[in-house]
């Protein structure tokens, strides 16, 4: 019984932190100067501005992935390291979809907003990077972007950059997904870096600030708006939005192209009923 209550008690003050950050973040993060959805391409590794951490981040130490030798074991144990950073940030972000859809509904039906409403949705579009000045626009945009993406997606993707966390870039910079950076000690040289490139494998603090940039990225690089609408056609017909569907928006995560798409597929294919197991033994 006291396992229990404690077990609700962790329940509810995280929900409680997760709904505050949802509503409050947006105050405090910086402008970040980039073009909402449009027609052009370019380079996926663009630099991207810094994301600042919403709270304090405990997760730095990386496990020796490589020193489990049973090979379903270290597929669990690398998804259960993931996955509590991974569900946070989706909470997040359907929190912020929630409040994101009161505040469209009173646009479409004609209501004033509050001053707060405008304050909130104003930081949310230098957030996600909505440019325009068009309210209607601004929403419709922030509606493409605002939402979550599939934990399998997250874990197969980090699992497919990272060497399942054994690649000196996820040991030494905590990068599981493959993210460059343009500032000269930001990150880790490549060691295949071409003579003039200046590229670097993004350093981060911690594995949440690893999640939380990899999906911003995919929430609003215009080489992911395919991902993104998608995901929308999917809310549209009420569809569950899952990593399968959405690997087709990511021809331009990598050089291969449609091999990877298919590689992906492949592995979420094998690995289905793994994550499956990691996700009872975290929820549990």
């Amino acid at each position: 019984m006291i396992a229990k209550s404690i077990k609700q008690t962790v329940f509810y003050v995280t929900a409680a932190i997760v709904i505050a950050a949802a509503l409050y973040v947006p105050f405090y993060l910086q402008d970040d100067r980039t073009d909402r959805d449009s027609p052009y391409t370019v380079s996926v590794s663009e630099r991207l501005p810094p994301v600042q951490p919403r709270f304090p981040e405990f997760t730095t130490d990386v496990p020796d992935f490589a020193a489990i030798h049973d090979v379903n074991e270290r597929k669990i144990e690398f998804f259960l390291y993931l996955l509590p950073a991974i569900d946070y940030e989706n909470a997040l972000l359907l929190e912020q979809r929630r409040h994101l859809e009161r505040i469209a509904q009173k646009h479409r039906t004609r209501q004033t907003l509050s001053s707060a409403d405008q304050r909130w949705l104003n930081d949310m579009a230098r957030y996600y990077r909505v440019t325009t000045r068009s309210r209607d626009e601004k929403i419709a945009t922030l509606l493409r972007r605002v939402d979550m993406i599939p934990d399998t997606l997250v874990l197969i993707q980090a699992a497919n950059e990272s060497g399942w966390g054994t690649s000196r870039f996820a040991l030494d910079a905590r990068n599981f997904f493959g993210q460059w950076c343009w500032t000269q000690g930001c990150g880790i040289v490549p060691a295949a870096r071409p003579d003039g490139a200046i590229h670097e494998v993004q350093y981060f603090e911690s594995v949440e600030a690893s999640v939380r940039a990899y999906i911003r990225n995919l929430n609003t690089h215009p080489a992911y708006q395919d991902l993104r609408a998608i995901r929308a056609d999917l809310r549209r017909q009420d569809l569950p939005i899952t990593a399968q569907p959405l690997t087709l928006g990511l021809l331009a995560y990598s050089e291969r192209g449609e091999d990877y798409i298919a590689e992906l597929n492949q592995m979420i294919r094998v690995n289905r009923a793994i994550i499956q197991d990691a996700r009872s033994t975290f929820l549990h």
